[in-house]
């Protein structure tokens, strides 16, 4: 009864719009006034934001995401985009795809699924919409390469989802990069299918020279620069996950005082980034208190007890669970779905032989499938504000990609091997 009491309270508090933070809070805190009284309540609020928060492994957090925002300050995306569209823009949809390769790219520097999202939709769109594209097909396009974010490393989702379920961050994070190769081909696939359905849809893009194809990649060392920076130093074992997040944000800041970034850019992105941080750690110390009211009552354990001895297969159970994640990422944020779900989802999956990193990936695909999923898709929302177009328009542009993941998701279920492979040849 305690338990109901707790969870009503906080789906309550979410439907009315409470900050998830403070819904997260609230809601324990009651449950934790039910099962203990008022010290308890006290002294595990006093000691809570300072466990919460004291993981070395969280630094990476605020690195990462000050990373994103200095790169976007800088322009760094701006001439991923160049290089892409000059080698691929020719061909049927080819600035969609080139937005596509941009995503890839901006993701492998970047651990900020919206603030891509926000970037590609200044840099793609208005080239896409000025070549005569599609404005639907470009939008879906945008939102879907902006989750590219949340799967290639660094990426602030699976850095939050390794402490939540005490993963390595160094192997999900490098367990992510065959995925999201093959999430951008699973885009790409889905844009040709688009524009051999409608080729008026988006029409073919000026051509270039094999020696201003050659010309533009002069650029493409800075994308290497802090791709090595970050992923190659983690895979190699040269540095931790945490310590590679310094030295990302470390090379953007220089890279971007190379590029003589404006004061009033820097500014900017330090304050977006702290904003986000701050945001991020709120929510984790709510989800603390939460966790330990759920703890105290048992119910992740009795839920785990029970769904394993139900006696339904675990191919099942796992299908319940995706379908369940796909539902909460309509209405949910990625952050918030993460903190409520994985403390209980991870066991229950371990218990029934699942390999941890291998669900861990399979769950961050499906969050990317709820970022673009109406009603409360953020990407589409982030877009939608960018470039005033309507809301529908980009949830209508992005439904085909929906459909194409879920294809994807199935192909990773079935071959789990093109998750756990690359993370298993690691030195630590």
């Amino acid at each position: 009864m305690v338990m109901v009491v707790g969870i009503g309270l906080l789906f309550a508090l979410l439907v009315f719009g409470l900050p998830v933070a403070l819904a997260l809070g609230m809601s324990g805190a009651l449950g934790l006034y039910l099962i203990g009284g008022y010290q308890t309540v006290v002294g595990i609020l006093a000691a809570t934001p300072l466990h919460a928060l004291s993981s070395y492994e969280f630094v990476a957090i605020p690195m990462f995401i000050l990373m994103a925002n200095v790169i976007i300050a800088s322009g760094i995306a701006d001439d991923m985009f160049n290089v892409a569209k000059t080698w691929v823009g020719r061909t049927p949809g080819g600035l969609a795809h080139a937005t596509a390769l941009t995503g890839a790219a901006f993701g492998a520097i970047s651990g900020s699924s919206t603030a891509a999202a926000a970037t590609l939709s200044a840099t793609s769109i208005p080239g896409m919409i000025k070549q005569g594209y599609d404005p639907k097909l470009a939008a879906g396009v945008v939102a879907i390469s902006g989750t590219l974010a949340m799967l290639i490393p660094p990426s602030v989702a699976m850095v939050l989802y390794a402490i939540l379920a005490n993963l390595s961050v160094g192997k999900l994070l490098i367990a992510g990069i065959i995925p999201g190769l093959l999430v951008t081909l699973t885009i790409m696939l889905t844009i040709a299918f688009l524009v051999w359905r409608d080729p008026a849809a988006a029409p073919a893009a000026a051509s270039y020279s094999w020696m201003q194809k050659i010309r533009s990649l002069r650029v493409a060392w800075t994308f290497i620069l802090l791709f090595m920076m970050v992923t190659g130093v983690i895979y190699i074992g040269i540095a931790t996950p945490t310590e590679a997040s310094a030295l990302g944000a470390l090379a953007a800041f220089g890279l971007a005082l190379w590029r003589r970034t404006p004061l009033a850019a820097f500014k900017r992105a330090i304050i977006v980034a702290v904003e986000a941080s701050c945001m991020i750690a709120f929510i984790i110390i709510g989800a603390h208190m939460f966790g330990y009211y759920v703890t105290m009552t048992q119910a992740t354990q009795s839920l785990v007890n029970f769904v394993v001895g139900s006696g339904m297969p675990p191919w099942v159970i796992l299908v319940i669970v995706l379908l369940i994640y796909l539902i909460l990422g309509c209405f949910m944020d990625l952050i918030a779905m993460l903190i409520l779900t994985v403390p209980i989802v991870a066991p229950l999956m371990h218990q029934l032989g699942y390999d941890p990193i291998w669900f861990a990936v399979i769950t961050i695909v499906m969050a990317e499938v709820g970022m673009v999923t109406p009603p409360l898709g953020m990407n589409v929302f982030v877009i939608a504000k960018y470039t005033r177009m309507p809301v529908g328009n980009v949830f209508r542009g992005s439904y085909p990609h929906v459909i194409a993941h879920l294809l994807l998701v199935a192909v990773l279920v079935l071959f789990p091997q093109l998750i756990t492979w690359l993370p298993s040849t690691m030195s630590n």
